[in-house]
């Protein structure tokens, strides 16, 4: 169920707000989410199979292009044996599928037919896709230094674009003003709702491993990610599926990483920075919206957080293309996080690609 994270309040049935109005505090699933190997649904799609666990309400319409069952991939690297999540082979390129498909079907069950989204590009790729996909007319505010191919493709799934200067944060505030003025907010990182799907990564990864890693290393923004992945290892080890969760290990571009500094510096939640430019721009965000959840999820797993700079960003994604892997650059932080840690992980050792590299510029 989905609650208030502070007051515990359940999600309202009338209104779609990004918000708890009762207390203005973040949604999400404050107990966890069910999960039983007796309630998959092994006839349908990708992530559907495990659509028991997403919480959608009853006769929610299935709105899928194909998402999940992802690759995993096996190379030595650093003298050692690393799996690859290919998340960049989701029907949009990027892992925002997984739960834009189980948050647009919880949308069109409500009868949204308009909504907003902000976005560096993948999350607005994937809304405006799936929201094509389910009827639903998207505006998608971004920043206006979002690739361009990123920006063609939301425009080809017949999505609005509206183009904000300044940072990331600047495009925040840019559609918020339009939920003020009564827009559906389908925020991919204040709306909970699509955690579950991303928490699917983790059922697969053990279903494809017969086993479960020992460390994960991800790419991390706001966290939303992160936070699905671990929500999904939590169902699966309180459901006495595995015996442990992974170890996460969490990666931001060392010119813009507010997870890292409150890491650092011992903070139980990062502090707002000065958004610093990066050619990361999947994880340009300079107040995570998740930060304390992140930052304790992190810690309990007994994980931490790496920085990575902007050289060793555009190394690793040619170090990875050598591997036959075409990966976007924010992905490609996993290269030096994984030459920074590798002799600390347990193993096996997994790394998911959240977006694929012809979004690049």
């Amino acid at each position: 169920m989905v609650t208030c994270r502070d007051c515990r309040q359940p999600y309202p049935q009338d209104s779609l707000p990004h918000l708890c109005p009762n207390c203005g505090g973040l949604f999400g699933f404050s107990e966890g989410i069910t999960y039983s190997t007796e309630k998959i649904e092994p006839g349908l799609p990708g992530i559907w199979r495990h659509r028991h666990s997403f919480s959608l309400p009853s006769g929610a319409p299935l709105i899928t292009l194909g998402e999940g069952d992802t690759p995993l991939i096996w190379s030595h690297v650093f003298g050692k044996r690393v799996g690859f999540k290919l998340e960049s082979l989701n029907p949009t390129g990027s892992f925002k599928d997984r739960g834009t498909a189980v948050l647009v079907s919880w949308l069109a069950a409500a009868g949204v037919k308009e909504a907003v989204e902000d976005s560096s590009g993948n999350a607005g790729a994937s809304f405006a896709a799936y929201s094509a996909r389910s009827g639903i007319q998207a505006r998608i505010f971004i920043p206006s230094y979002a690739s361009g191919p990123k920006r063609s493709q939301i425009e080809s799934y017949g999505a609005e674009v509206i183009t904000v200067p300044g940072s990331r944060s600047k495009t925040a505030e840019a559609v918020l003003q339009e939920v003020e003025r009564g827009a559906t907010y389908a925020s991919h990182a204040f709306l909970p709702q699509g955690t579950a799907g991303i928490a699917t990564i983790a059922y697969e990864l053990v279903q494809q491993m017969d086993g479960i890693p020992g460390t994960i290393l991800l790419p991390v923004g706001h966290g939303s990610l992160l936070l699905g992945i671990a929500l999904g290892f939590q169902a699966l080890r309180q459901n006495g599926l595995i015996p442990r969760v992974p170890v996460i290990i969490g990666i931001q571009a060392a010119e813009c990483a507010p997870l890292f500094n409150a890491q650092r510096n011992q903070d139980e939640e990062p502090a707002s920075i000065v958004e610093g430019k990066t050619i990361a721009e999947g994880v340009q965000i300079s107040t995570p919206y998740h930060g304390k959840d992140v930052l304790r999820v992190v810690k309990e797993s007994g994980g931490r957080f790496i920085a990575v700079g902007e050289q060793e960003i555009g190394a690793g994604q040619q170090q990875l293309a050598k591997l036959g892997i075409h990966v976007e650059l924010t992905s490609a932080l996993i290269w030096n996080a994984l030459e920074q840690t590798h002799q600390e992980c347990p193993e096996p050792i997994v790394c998911i690609l959240t977006g694929h590299g012809l979004k690049g510029v």
